[in-house]
């Protein structure tokens, strides 16, 4: 097959050339180097498209894996069911496809080399690779894999692992026979993430102490766990040792784990012993094999000069050290980069190649990787090699020219060009993820303290002011918890200090169960303001340091005033997510793109951007209700606005039409971390699932708009009560050179208690996260046979603070309504805002309906409570974790309920056919529920009841009692809407 190299149209980048080493049969017939003098914006490098081969036409057009062997020159497609099945004696070709959140392709091309390959079959892939970055615009990074040293980055694509067998396709020269495979055979495995799989020599001087290996008999697979080795390496090891079982013993054989260390007193490490002969000490590592390690920290950039390397020397590796008319050789020790410049011509760029080849051939260590990349389309870890690297925006929109010319060239030539086309954007997702019907309580962080905020209160933020906030919700019938920090723009320093050190020790006092979460004002998720709803920020104060700050400092109080002028941005996507931002009142803070409402105490306007859409014209309606309620205002449209208006906002001036935006979702990266004195150390998991995240590990998921700080149960509780500061560190290292904000939410999740917003990342068996035990305890359980101990989440009802200080508002709500249904409307409404308020107040989505209280009836026979030694392991369980809810955070069931052989069963049956079935005449037993004297119960009591749920005051009340207090049966009271129980439980201070 003739391939010619021509000069495309600028500013296609050219891929790099196959070195003569590996196709020394091929050189000088059927290429044709082309020397380019072209200038940095053009490419000198191309590829004929009308020889591209048939088996690469309409590659690369959907997400995926794609696979080729190389065949008589030729690539043949292997089968979707023989990936990851590969021959010593053969040549592959492997593309990964992946579609980003952009609507753009991502290209990863690997050639992969077996040990026994011929030179000829190895230069034919190394070129096919060539055309075939060519055809998918010249933008891929080409890797080349060799045999026993592939990138974890090509490991993770077939899980669990590789494990090349010995033959081939003949072809070439080189004829691979293929051999007779021995049964007995021994294997070492590396990797606590990605395994590296290699064969060993089967005895005993193969072994160590610091590796797991695989010994796969007839009868029998054993797995031999060095001392030195880690907890997770040897979980790895065990997805091996299944894939052996299933692919070599089609699932029936008996495995068998032996700990190093183990004598011939173990019948199970005697067996394996016997095999070689009889236990033996192993040898203890050798000085020279720490060597390799060492000089992998030592980093050379050698610049290629007339096909010679030249050493650059360097206090700091900086971007300007990279000329953009030559090529270099970044040497890493792991790793080798070949970078070159995309003004260079293909003879400089095969010298730089053959540099590469020789450094390898001169040097005595194991072979790193060799990695191909273009200028202007380098890898993020190519550049994190530097001290800093410039954006590059011109090169990158010119990439996309390039592919777009490549592909008009295709299409006239008649070949299928899907694969060039742009993936389809993923739609923006603005679902939360979240139940928004839960529990919410709100704090003020003031000094060092905090004060609980009142139902009315507790959406109105001020930007100088930190807030505590818990959430409590219920999620696939469990109940989860999220407590979050929330800083104003102008809050000072030492209330932010105080508000994470409090919101971390409620976390710790809900023993990590719960989500904890930073954020800055600006910079929410949709899921903070789902849980609100109807927000509110406010200029201005109310906190003592904010107060102490602007004293200080001679700062005039611009606190919200009520009588005052005020501006207010209107966003939001819904009723169940809208916000009112206070904003400086004057005519440059307006916005095309928003609504506003401006009032000065009396006189209120409503104005509306030319750009608005009817949903926010409803938003502003509702938001009304909030801000002004009793009056009646004013409509301003752009551009027909009143004099008076003008007035209020100091007089017109101009104003902007570009909506702000928000921090987009990228696709998502999963780093493991290593923290060291306080450092944290980075390396990103490649194609992960939910088996990378492993119980003794701490990972990071980078979703650009929100980072995720995951925290396994094994880990030590110390590093626990770090992970928000692992977050923060994170984003100073900047992994993938994002400029991610330091104002970046970030969430720290526990195992076992994974919010959907984080589960969604992954295709999430709940039943993993519940598990017991080490990594390698549950794996092994599962290769076994035997179900892994776990333990059933305890469905807490709700989590409250219960916590009191002299002053507190002791009002709590179970939702976020700062709107009631009921308030009188002073307004003419939309046919749009009515069908919005109508879904809303009807929804229960959208908010939280009667819901029948905890208390329960006939619980226990009259003559005496449960038999105690008919209680499950099960129930015992949930009553300790349970009780356990300590301090800030403690469980609401009735210590009657908990001592309850099954309360969670007996509570749903009352919420199901409790007291919401008993008739307006009919009479309501109070046999088995939890009662106490009104006076007892109130919000004013001198010595109220402990461990209540004093959400739920009313439910404490006999049956007569609770009728005299609401004129109601039960059953009515709890048929009524929520705010409308609120209202009464107001009015008889319960509530």
């Amino acid at each position: 097959m003739a391939i010619h190299f021509a000069p495309l149209p600028p500013p296609l980048p050219g891929p790099c050339p196959p070195t003569p080493k590996e196709f020394p049969n091929l050189i000088g017939k059927n290429i044709t180097p082309v020397s380019g003098k072209g200038s940095s914006a053009t490419s000198s490098m191309s590829v004929s498209m009308k020889d591209l081969d048939p088996a690469f036409r309409g590659a690369g057009q959907k997400d995926g894996l794609e696979v080729w062997r190389i065949q008589n020159f030729k690539p043949i497609p292997v089968p979707t069911s023989a990936h990851g099945k590969f021959y010593t004696g053969d040549s592959y070709i492997i593309l990964k496809t992946t579609a980003l959140k952009n609507g753009s392709f991502r290209h990863d091309i690997h050639y992969w080399l077996g040990k026994d390959t011929s030179q000829d079959e190895a230069g034919t892939a190394a070129i096919l690779t060539v055309e075939l970055d060519a055809a998918l615009g010249g933008r891929a990074v080409q890797y080349r894999e060799s045999q026993g040293n592939e990138t974890e980055k090509f490991l993770s694509y077939f899980r669990p692992c590789i494990m090349p067998q010995q033959g081939g396709i003949a072809s070439g020269f080189n004829h691979v026979e293929v051999i007779e495979q021995e049964h007995t055979r021994l294997y070492v495995c590396k990797g606590k993430h990605v395994v590296h799989v290699k064969e060993v020599p089967f005895a005993r001087s193969s072994l160590n102490h610091d590796d797991i290996f695989i010994l796969d008999t007839k009868s029998k697979i054993f797995q031999f766990n060095g001392s030195n080795s880690c907890i997770q390496e040897r979980a790895k090891a065990l997805e091996v040792v299944q894939y052996i079982k299933d692919t070599f013993h089609e699932g029936r054989c008996e495995v068998v784990a032996v700990e190093d260390g183990k004598l011939m007193a173990d019948a199970e490490a005697g067996e394996f012993w016997a095999l070689f002969g009889g236990f033996a000490p192993l040898p203890k590592k050798s000085p020279s094999e720490d060597n390799g390690e060492e000089r992998e920290n030592v980093v050379k950039l050698l610049c290629i000069n007339q096909g010679k390397p030249e050493q650059i020397n360097f206090d700091s590796l900086a971007r300007e050290l990279l000329e953009s008319n030559k090529c270099y050789l970044l040497d890493c020790g792991a790793e080798m980069y070949v970078w070159m410049a995309r003004s260079t011509s293909l003879q400089e760029r095969k010298g730089a190649s053959e540099a590469a080849e020789k450094l390898l051939m001169d040097d005595s260590r194991t072979t790193p990787h060799v990695i191909k990349v273009i200028e202007g389309f380098e890898t993020v870890m190519f550049k994190s090699k530097f001290v800093e690297w410039p954006p590059t925006p011109d090169l990158k929109l010119s990439s996309e020219d390039g592919r777009g010319k490549v592909a008009a060239l295709l299409k006239s030539q008649g070949l299928d060009v899907k694969g060039l086309m742009r993936a389809a954007p993923v739609k923006e997702e603005l679902e939360p993820y979240i139940d928004c019907t839960g529990h919410l309580q709100v704090w003020r962080v003031n000094g060092n303290d905090k004060a609980l905020l009142s139902t009315l209160d507790q959406s109105k933020f001020y930007t100088g002011d930190c807030y505590i906030f818990q959430y409590a919700y219920t999620e696939d019938d469990r109940e989860q918890c999220l407590i979050g920090t929330w800083f104003g723009k102008k809050s000072v320093e030492v209330e932010r200090a105080a508000a994470m050190l409090l919101a971390s020790k409620m976390v710790q006092a809900a023993k990590f169960q719960a989500v904890q979460a930073r954020l800055y004002e600006g910079k929410e998720p949709i899921q903070f303001f789902v849980i609100f709803q109807s927000f509110q920020v406010f200029k201005g104060g109310l906190s003592s340091g904010y107060k102490n700050f602007i004293a200080e400092n001679n700062i005039a109080d611009d606190t919200y005033s009520e009588g005052g002028i005020a501006l207010f941005q209107i966003q939001g996507s819904g009723s169940e997510n809208m916000q009112a931002i206070q904003v400086d009142a004057v005519a440059s803070s307006l916005n095309s793109s928003y609504c506003y409402i401006l009032h000065n105490g009396n006189t209120v306007f409503t104005w509306t951007g030319n750009l608005t859409t009817s949903l926010d014209h409803d938003l502003v309606e509702r938001k009304l209700d909030v801000i002004k309620p009793d009056l009646p205002s004013r409509s301003q449209k752009e551009g027909r606005e009143t004099d008076q208006f003008w007035e209020l906002l100091g007089g017109k001036s101009k104003y902007t039409n570009q909506k702000v935006g928000r921090e987009h979702e990228s696709d998502p990266h999963l780093f493991s971390c290593i923290i060291s004195k306080g450092n944290i150390k980075v390396k990103e998991i490649h194609h992960f699932s939910q088996d990378d995240l492993m119980t003794e590990d701490v990972l990071v998921l980078d979703c650009h708009s929100d980072v995720f700080v995951w925290v396994g149960q094994e880990v030590d509780a110390k590093v626990k009560s770090q992970a928000m500061d692992i977050g923060e560190k994170f984003l100073v290292l900047d992994s993938l050179m994002e400029k991610l904000s330091p104002e970046t939410p970030i969430f720290t999740v526990s195992e076992g208690s994974e919010p959907q917003f984080f589960t969604r990342f992954f295709n999430w068996d709940s039943a993993k996260s519940l598990m017991y035990g080490s990594s390698y305890q549950r794996k092994l359980a599962l290769l076994k046979g035997r179900a892994p101990p776990s333990l059933d989440k305890p469905k807490r009802r709700t989590l409250a603070f219960t916590g009191r200080s002299s002053g507190q508002d002791k009002s709590q709500r179970s939702r976020s309504m700062s709107t009631s249904p009921d308030r009188p409307r002073v307004r003419g409404r939309s046919p749009a805002f009515n069908a919005l308020t109508s879904a809303f107040e009807n929804s229960s989505s959208t908010r939280n309906l009667s819901t029948p209280p905890p208390a329960v009836r006939k619980l226990f026979p009259k003559s005496g409570g449960p038999d105690q030694s008919k209680v499950s392991p099960k129930k015992s369980a949930i009553g300790a974790v349970t009780n356990s809810f300590d301090g800030p955070m403690r469980s609401i069931i009735p210590k009657s309920v908990k001592a309850s052989p099954d309360p969670e069963n007996v509570i749903q049956k009352e919420c199901a056919t409790g007291y919401c079935n008993v008739g307006e005449n009919e009479t309501e037993d109070d046999e088995g529920r939890t009662i106490y004297p009104y006076e007892l119960l109130t919000t004013t009591a001198e010595d109220p009841v402990p461990n209540i749920d004093v959400t739920k005051r009313e439910s404490y009340l006999s049956s007569a009692e609770f009728r005299e207090k609401f004129r109601m049966t039960r059953a009515a009271f709890y048929n009524l809407p929520k705010w409308k129980q609120n209202k009464l439980k107001s009015g008889v201070q319960l509530f």
